[in-house]
């Protein structure tokens, strides 16, 4: 059978246009617990069956990057590095404050609770009173729980400084924490699943304080992928959805897996005990009202951050 050049160069170009058609998605998370739904994403894509690939179609690459907290996603979303991620809230409200709200949109909620604050377990830390002069760590400058531990000292009267004051508020990586914690030179922590659990379980670490309905985790888009992939954004969401509503379905699948897949992020066995003990704590939803983020607002500002706070109203919008 003989082609035409004209049929022939016609078949090129359909075969280029699909091919300019394929997609990469890069999308941020943290190995915690109170990133369930970005592990289970990360997870699966790994192991070849992707909870999202298979809900975003054949054209569509999921690549995923870990962080240890939010400010570090936020700046590679800021700087185009990245089109969607699982953040804490305090993080995002400050990158879509310091753009004009420009270039930052909350697509859902993710997780509630699964925040708290840790002590050593001998029992001098026993009261807000007993924290003047300690040492207390958070997972990083400006991030949600760092923002909560400041608010919470200046509330019981600390004088609080992002450099020093009455107590000593000290950003430290997670995985730096834990053997801080153990060896005594951190007196306290406040942090996420599942390193509360961690420092309960490994450390002797005791529950001072826990933040029980919290936002933990939303789910956010830059608004450049908004404008240039709307749908694709409505899908993503979607499968986020979907799978919010199989964590809390379906436990002890959902528990197994998140295991397996802090096993894989960490490199060392997460025990079935670390995530039992984890899961209470935690409420998976896909809800976030704009007048909680509002009251964080007004929380961070009372300890130095987000001075520049603009209105909220296109934060929640869904359109560039």
């Amino acid at each position: 059978m003989k082609f035409s050049r004209h049929l022939i160069l016609f078949l090129a170009l359909a075969v280029g246009v699909h091919a300019a058609e394929k997609i990469t998605l890069r999308v941020g998370y943290f190995p915690n617990i109170t990133h369930a739904q970005g592990l289970v994403g990360s997870h699966t894509t790994r192991e070849k069956h992707g909870w999202f690939e298979e809900r975003l179609g054949p054209d569509v690459t999921v690549q995923w990057y870990a962080f240890n907290a939010g400010p570090g996603a936020m700046e590679a979303l800021l700087s185009g590095s990245l089109d969607l991620t699982y953040v804490g809230p305090n993080p995002a409200l400050n990158a879509y404050i310091r753009s004009q709200g420009d270039e930052v949109r909350v697509l859902a909620g993710a997780a509630e609770g699964g925040a708290a604050l840790i002590v050593q377990g001998d029992g001098h830390l026993a009261k807000p009173a007993d924290f003047k002069g300690k040492k207390l760590a958070t997972p990083q400058l400006g991030n949600t729980q760092d923002v909560a531990a400041r608010a919470w000292l200046a509330k019981q009267g600390f004088k609080i400084t992002q450099t020093g004051g009455e107590v000593s508020v000290l950003p430290t990586q997670n995985a730096d924490q834990l053997p801080l914690f153990q060896t005594g030179r951190l007196d306290a922590v406040w942090t996420v699943e599942p390193w509360v659990s961690r420092l309960e379980l490994e450390a002797n670490g005791k529950v001072f304080l826990e933040q029980k309905d919290a936002i933990t985790t939303v789910l956010v888009s830059s608004v450049k992928l908004l404008k240039t992939r709307p749908e694709l954004v409505k899908k993503f969401t979607a499968a986020h959805v979907e799978l919010t509503a199989w964590l809390n379905a379906h436990g002890d699948e959902a528990r197994a897996l998140v295991r397996a897949a802090l096993t894989a992020e960490t490199k060392r066995p997460a025990s079935a005990a670390l995530v039992t003990n984890a899961w209470p704590r935690l409420k998976f939803t896909v809800n976030v009202e704009p007048a909680q983020l509002t009251k964080l607002v007004a929380e961070a500002q009372s300890v130095g951050f987000l001075r520049d706070a603009i209105p909220l109203d296109r934060l929640f919008s869904g359109k560039p």
